[in-house]
């Protein structure tokens, strides 16, 4: 068990071996769940999207429309340093 110290502030701070326990990293969210005896449950937060979510959101209606050999190219020539 681990105990944490409670700061003027109210805040608490969660120590390395515990946040790594938890899988989270800075930036990352967690739940925190108020049990009815007084304790508390911390689990990493989850993102809870899909990945079809994401299809389309670099479409815009009137945005230009290009070719994958189009596109392969603009690859090739970003990787080569032309513009």
């Amino acid at each position: 068990m681990s105990t944490l110290s409670i700061t003027a502030k109210g805040q608490v701070t969660f120590r390395k071996d515990l946040l790594k326990h938890l899988g989270v990293r800075p930036g990352d969210k967690i739940d925190v769940n108020m049990l009815p005896d007084g304790r508390i449950e911390v689990r990493a937060a989850r993102r809870t999207g899909k990945i079809s979510d994401a299809f389309g959101i670099l479409h815009r209606e009137d945005g230009p429309v290009f070719s994958i050999e189009e596109i392969n190219e603009a690859i090739a020539k970003g990787w080569a340093g032309e513009r």
